[in-house]
């Protein structure tokens, strides 16, 4: 069904075929560039767009949404995490914001698994090694890292992705505890073989892997800090397919370059795009540049998601991903 008169402005480019479909719904215009929008250019687009389908690289915040259009209707973000968005503000003046959760669940536990398996078993240094061509062939020392079957996982954060997270860790026979803002029903922890902890610290103190799936808000910040990596054993990893800002990556950083944790693998960072050099220089460290929703099949999702809620706001009714300032 097409809605020529709501215009829809997208932050920056977007896959070809969901510009297309946006473009054959709507009176679509896409981003100006693979970079995300600022300044002035943001603020001329919040101005004249009705629909304002954002990303998590655009930073819209209360000042940002002063210089929003009295037309402005929707923020439809292309992506779960809305973090980047003062949804307080947005709701104040009246423009509602929509997410695209569970399309990126899976997408985001496979890399999760990944980064375990890549750091526990030295996989980047393995890689190394070959591409210099200072193989020498096999030796029994060679590279040794961990198994991770009868190890524990600590999982922050059991929602959707957590517990995708926990299903596949379960099968590689990894013990499973995880601590999350509301416990889940005894039913669906006897399903995943999950334990709750309901002390973060306590939990921290006893896995070998630590993963990070809670969002990003006030209340998560720098949850993981330096007083908690300090109860980490020597042979812990810890890995953050969330958002950066839940760990203090300066105090992460630290305890990696004094052998105090065994290694991290982080597809997030808290400054963003900007990572800390001393971070990225460790061997024990590996490093993804976000992503975690990286698939074609992901990516087609979250636009569909996106195109549904503005096709809801069109034909006035409710929208299906409405995000609240309760929900953040």
């Amino acid at each position: 069904m097409a809605h020529k008169r709501l215009r829809v402005i997208a932050t920056r480019r977007l896959p070809a075929a969901v510009e297309a479909d946006l473009a054959a719904r709507f009176d679509f215009t896409p981003g100006p560039a693979e970079t995300p929008l600022a300044g002035e250019a943001l603020g001329a687009a919040l101005g004249r767009a009705q629909v304002l389908v954002t990303t998590l690289s655009e930073r819209i915040d209360a000042a940002a949404l002063e210089k929003a259009g009295k037309a402005l209707r929707l923020l439809a973000n292309y992506g779960a995490g809305v973090d980047h968005i003062d949804v307080a503000a947005a709701a104040a003046r009246g423009i509602a914001v929509t997410n695209t959760p569970d399309v990126v669940t899976e997408d985001t536990a496979d890399v999760t698994m990944v980064l375990i398996l890549a750091v526990t078993r030295r996989l980047p240094e393995a890689f190394a090694l070959l591409q210099s061509g200072g193989w020498e062939g096999w030796s029994p020392d060679l590279l040794l890292g961990g198994r991770i079957h009868g190890r524990s996982l600590g999982i922050l954060g059991m929602g959707r992705i957590g517990q995708a997270v926990a299903r596949r860790a379960a099968a590689f026979g990894m013990r499973i505890g995880y601590h999350s803002r509301n416990r889940l029903p005894r039913t669906l922890e006897a399903e995943l073989g999950a334990r709750w902890w309901p002390s973060l610290d306590q939990m921290v103190a006893q896995c070998d892997v630590l993963s990070i799936n809670c969002p990003h808000t006030p209340a998560t910040y720098h949850l993981v800090n330096a007083r908690r990596i300090a109860l980490m054993k020597p042979g812990a990893v810890v890995v953050n397919t969330s958002r950066g800002e839940v760990i203090d990556e300066n105090a992460l950083t630290r305890a990696l370059r004094a052998g105090e944790i065994a290694g991290a693998g982080l597809d997030v960072f808290e400054q963003r795009r900007e990572i800390n050099p001393r971070l990225r220089a460790l061997p024990n460290v590996v490093l993804l540049p976000h992503m975690g929703s990286a698939t074609v099949e992901g990516r087609l999702a979250m636009g569909e998601r996106v195109i549904a809620n503005i096709e809801a706001l069109a034909q006035g009714v409710r929208l299906p991903d409405l995000v609240t300032p309760r929900d953040v």
